[in-house]
């Protein structure tokens, strides 16, 4: 019954070769039209993550268009990290990403890379702008800065450092390279157009001061590059082909053309651009995410509440499932909102067909078949799936005594309740058909104990008196049945834009909107014996429960947890929550 994980990394490669289907696109339009154009070219396009926090689901679609389309049209698709800002970047952060891209089912060309390691090229090439007076260095203070900034509707104004020589400003550059002023002292900045409508063209700052070790150059460096200036250079050192990026670079653009334009980069890459991946019930900011990890409100980066495709691995969502999600979003040039439900569907989809059935009980009900054989433990046979005869099938063991779901009980109901009445029949899972007889309470009237009978020529088959048992229920022996723990797991927040609820209430802390009843532990439940054969990271499908998954780095065979992956369908209120 359980598959290690590079079996069920296997069985989501080949399911996703057979599910994903193609579209057409804008960017598929345009990679055949240059393709078609200069054959020899080729398509290389790349993924340029920051090292500061973990990816989420937007990142994944990003993954899914630059991996993918690099692997459609027989290129190469570069991995390398943003490593500019290495006050907020880590070696963890990077491990972290790296695992996320290959367990989605990709892999980069040749060696990660690293803006890092064009250091060296990248300060020559500041160093080339001073020498043709289009970089100076510049000791405005960030206040006097933005202020000479301007606004959208009012031009900025030049700096009074904006005219220094070129000799000044190569020796300037290189007391700041030297480590000869104090972090913010000044900055190296480009020469472009004060009066640019584009804010991003009003000399931007391409160097700033930084004395802080940097996780791959050590202390080698104490100035660093911005990433406008970094990014398209290491686009043009790298001969990338087609820069893709979402829509929130468009304006990034005419200063990526502009840096290219006046460098002697070995090569002209042209960015385009595409939707961002937007999703309700989420928060998809880093900086964001990073503040409920450090508040306490999740347990860390992988909180399988959390929208990283960490956190998703942790609740056992699968890479196909994810693959097929942003697939089916789309690539567009329009912004918008995609339904959590969507990816919901995605999931449910794929593990409806894939995930082995078991049994669980979380709430137990102990009931004790009066007529059945005290000590006997009988073996039954249960399918692993019920539509999936290739799944083969496994042992139940069924005794006198079960545990039922407290839901599944009532001592009396309506006729709309199908599952367990006193006086009336229902079918256990894979079983017999049983009649509950009689209850014990306890002191405060709570039914604690059901006593039924079972009538032993109903396996597979239904009671010869032709009254049909009105449902089916879970079970799970006591004296045969595994404790396990079960961590319940709901949308993190109660409304569907936490951002603009914390607005429009006048509370501008996007947790306000945190869902208080998004995490429970169930600590008292019962499954079948088979389940603690599990691997780490296998998702099951619960009888009547929902789909669930063992933990990647909490379950053992001696302390089972499994994390509630999704139900069997949707029972989030329509309604807005906050």
């Amino acid at each position: 019954m359980a598959e290690d994980s590079a079996s069920i990394h296997q069985q989501n490669e080949s399911a996703n070769q057979d599910e994903t289907v193609r579209s057409s696109n804008f960017l598929r339009q345009i990679i055949e039209r240059d393709l078609a154009d200069k054959p020899t070219q080729g398509l290389v396009t790349r993924f340029p993550p920051e090292p500061n926090g973990y990816l989420h689901i937007g990142h994944a679609k990003s993954i899914c268009v630059n991996f993918g389309l690099a692997a459609d049209y027989q290129g190469h698709c570069h991995l390398r990290f943003d490593d500019t800002n290495p006050e907020k970047e880590s070696q963890a952060f990077i491990t972290a990403i790296a695992d996320d891209i290959q367990w989605l089912g990709f892999d980069w060309h040749g060696d990660i890379r690293y803006a890092s390691d064009y250091f060296d090229q990248l300060h020559d090439f500041a160093i080339y702008l001073i020498k043709q007076n289009l970089a100076y260095v510049c000791h405005l203070s960030p206040d006097q800065a933005r202020e000479y900034r301007g606004t959208l509707t009012k031009p900025g104004v030049n700096s009074p450092h904006r005219d220094r020589s070129i000799e000044e400003n190569l020796a300037l550059f290189a007391q700041m390279t030297a480590g000869d002023f104090d972090d913010g002292a000044c900055v190296l900045r480009a020469k472009i157009d004060m009066s640019a409508p584009n804010i991003n063209l009003r000399d931007p700052i391409i160097y700033r001061i930084r004395k802080v070790t940097h996780h791959q150059t050590g202390d080698k460096w104490c100035v660093y590059p911005t990433y406008d200036f970094t990014h398209g250079q290491s686009d043009a050192i790298e001969g990338i082909s087609h820069s893709i990026c979402t829509l929130e670079f468009e304006d990034h653009k005419p200063l990526y053309n502009w840096f290219l334009a006046q460098l002697p980069v070995p090569c002209q890459p042209r960015q385009f651009e595409f939707s961002r991946l937007n999703l309700n019930y989420t928060v998809t900011s880093k900086r964001k995410l990073k503040q409920l990890v450090d508040d306490g409100v999740v347990s860390g980066w992988d909180d399988p509440r959390m929208p990283t495709i960490s956190g998703m691995r942790r609740r056992g969502y699968s890479p196909v499932s994810i693959k097929n999600f942003c697939q089916a979003t789309g690539v567009t040039r329009v912004n918008g909102v995609v339904d959590m439900a969507m990816l919901e569907f995605a999931v449910r989809e794929y593990h409806n067909v894939h995930a082995p059935r078991a049994m669980v009980v979380i709430n137990p009900l102990k009931l004790v078949i009066s007529n059945y054989p005290v000590d006997q433990v009988e073996q039954l046979d249960a399918p692993n799936h019920p539509q999936d005869i290739t799944m083969g099938s496994r042992k139940v063991p069924f005794t006198q005594t079960i545990y039922i779901d407290k839901a599944d009980f009532r001592e009396s109901a309506n006729k709309k309740f199908k599952r367990l009445v006193t006086g009336k029949k229902v079918r256990l899972r894979n079983a017999y058909v049983i009649m509950a007889e009689s209850v014990v309470k306890d002191d405060s009237g709570e039914v604690i104990e059901v006593h039924a009978s079972y009538d032993p020529d109903t396996i597979g088959q239904d009671p010869v008196d032709g009254i049909k048992p009105k449902g089916v229920i879970q079970w799970v022996s006591v004296t045969e049945g595994k404790p396990i723990t079960i961590r319940e797991y709901d949308r993190l927040f109660s409304h569907e834009s936490p951002e603009k609820a914390s607005e429009d209430s006048g509370d501008s802390d996007f947790m306000s909107c945190i869902n208080p009843d998004s995490y429970c532990e169930h600590t008292e439940c019962f499954a079948e014996p088979s389940l603690l054969d599990a691997s780490a990271e296998q998702v099951f499908q619960f009888e009547r429960e929902g789909y669930f998954v063992a933990d990647r780095h909490d379950f053992s065979r001696d302390q089972p947890v499994f994390n509630k992956t999704i139900g069997l369908r949707d029972s989030w209120p329509k309604q807005e929550q906050g």
